[in-house]
Parts: C-alpha cells; structure tokens; sequence
C-alpha cells in the first residue's frame, strides 16, 4: 500500500493535469466557437451549389452549346462525336474516365491528437474506399495525422498540403482545389473523393465520403442539410455568354467551395472532440483526486490513532 507521501505526490500532480487539461479545454471551447458559426454560415451556399451544378444536365448544357454556334460545320461536327467527348471538349471537368484504374482521395485529419477516434474513423472510411472499388487508391492529405495514416496504410502520398491552425480562407483552398483538378484532367483517375468527419452536433461527428469528380447527376442528400430548395426534374437553364465559358469558370469555383466546406466542417469537428475530450479528462482527474484524497485522509487517520494507540500503551506500562 502506498504511504502518505506518495499519495500526496500522486494527487499534486493530478492536480497540475487537471489544470493542464482545464486550460485545453477553456481554448478548444473558443475555437470550437468560432469553427461552428463559420461552417454554419456557408453550409447552405455551398448545399446549393452543388444541387446546382447536380441539377445541371450534360445533354442539355451539350445541345445549347452547340446551337449557340451559328455555323453548319460545328453543328455537323457536334453531331459527329461521342456526348463523353462533347463534355470534355467543353471542359475536362465534365469529362468521365471509366477505364482509368485509380482512384483519387483527399483526406483532411488533423495535425495534433487527443481528439479521441476522429482520426481513427477517417481510416475505416480509407478502407470502406478500398473495399468497394477495385482500384488503387492514392492520397492527397491535409493534416499530419492523415500522412501518417498514410504511411500506417502503405498508401501513395500524391501531396501533403500544410494544416494551420487557424480559421481557414478561400484563398487557403486554392493550391488543393489547383491540384485536384489538374490531376483528374490527367485521366488517370475513374473518381476523385473527400474524406472529412462531418460535423453535426458538438457530441457527433459523422466521418463521409463525398465524390467531387466527375460530377454526379443528383446532389448527395445524405451529406448534405436538409434545405428548403428542391430543384425542378429538368431545368432549363441559359448560358450568356457560351455554356463553355460559363462552365470553364464556374466548375473549379464549385469545387473549390466543397473543398472549404469539408474543411470548416472537420475543423468543428476537431475542436469539438478536443474539448470533449479535454472536459472527461479534466473530470476524471476530479474524481481521482476526490478518491485519493479520501484515501490519504484514511491512511493519515489511521496512523494517528495507531500513534495515539502506542503511546496510551506506553504510559500504562510505566503506571
């Protein structure tokens, strides 16, 4: 059984923790706050854009670019090739590649740990991607613990794009979204996906799975908030000045935002974890106090009328 010192020693020290932990806890707490109200406020720009560019029909978009060309020959010409190669000549963006044998996965983890199993479910996801498609996947990962993922899994690291801890910009997103979109215009790649954990509530986070290329013909309700727009069945839309300009502009822009949505949406994610889990430690440490201090109380007792005991028996012998 441990003595009085050492018990003392043991609850100062939890004591210190506590005040670690409390600290930990009090800072994630702030930038839980302030995560959450950035990626509320842009969730619905971002749900709707991309039921937009969902809601877009490839054919339709293909037919008014070419009767927005005048001359018989293009039209001719239109008629003449396939609908996949009218949608990359239009953009590559649009373009599909079904014989390609990879698959491309941006991965956004965290840089630091104690968030409990955040980053250990972006791994299950990892190999859910692996186990359903029978094709290599590789990486593109933001966050050190997504690299080490990596490594653990024996994955090809494309890129390894710095985490900073702070409140993500739009202009942060560029050098990932450049990147993605130049390596599915590669053709090396049949899907490109993000993996994040999606937040819902400060207790939940929901690790996803969400396709950003090619572009699917409906929007992925599950991913997304419920909103109040429901796009009609066949919309028509009209381009000014030519569906080719208007898409070569507006498809990087849409993913673009997907890619900063993902990434406020595993930043509340994070620092929600984080202070969860900060908040049980800092708990626990009370609660094992409170047990070793009544230990010690015990012991302490114990030992005093242990004395008193002695030296009651000590003075009897000399009567």
């Amino acid at each position: 059984m441990p003595g009085i010192i050492d018990i003392k020693r043991r609850i100062t020290s939890i004591q210190s923790m506590r005040k670690i932990t409390r600290a930990m806890q009090l800072v994630s707490a702030a930038k839980m706050g302030k995560a959450q109200s950035a990626t509320l406020a842009s969730r619905t720009y971002s749900s709707l854009a991309w039921e937009l560019i969902s809601s877009l029909s490839p054919s339709s978009v293909i037919a008014r670019n070419a009767a927005d060309d005048s001359s018989d020959e293009a039209l001719a010409k239109s008629e003449a090739i396939s609908s996949e190669d009218k949608q990359a000549r239009m953009t590559p963006l649009l373009a599909t590649y079904p014989q390609a044998k990879k698959i491309g996965v941006v991965l956004l983890s965290t840089n630091k740990g104690l968030v409990g199993s955040l980053n250990l479910s972006l791994s299950a996801k990892i190999k859910e991607v692996d186990k359903d498609m029978e094709v290599l996947s590789e990486l593109m990962v933001y966050g050190k613990k997504g690299k080490q993922l990596g490594v653990i899994l024996n994955k090809n690291i494309l890129a390894d794009f710095p985490k900073v801890d702070k409140t993500v910009s739009v202009e942060d997103v560029y050098p990932i979204a450049q990147f993605i979109t130049e390596s599915y215009k590669t053709g090396q790649y049949r899907q490109i996906l993000i993996i994040y954990n999606h937040f819902v509530s400060t207790l939940v986070q929901k690790p996803t799975i969400k396709q950003l290329l090619p572009f699917t013909d409906q929007p992925e309700k599950k991913d997304l908030p419920t909103t109040h727009y429901s796009p009609p069945t066949s919309p028509e839309f009209l381009f000014e000045p030519t569906p080719t300009q208007v898409l070569e502009h507006l498809l990087p822009r849409i993913i673009e935002s997907q890619i900063y949505q993902a990434i406020l949406e595993s930043d509340a994610s994070e620092h929600s974890a984080r202070m969860i889990m900060m908040k049980n430690a800092t708990d626990a440490a009370g609660d094992l106090i409170t047990d070793l201090t009544l230990t010690y109380n015990q012991i302490r007792q114990n030992k005093i009328t242990t004395e008193l005991a002695e030296i009651t028996a000590g003075k009897i012998a000399l009567e």
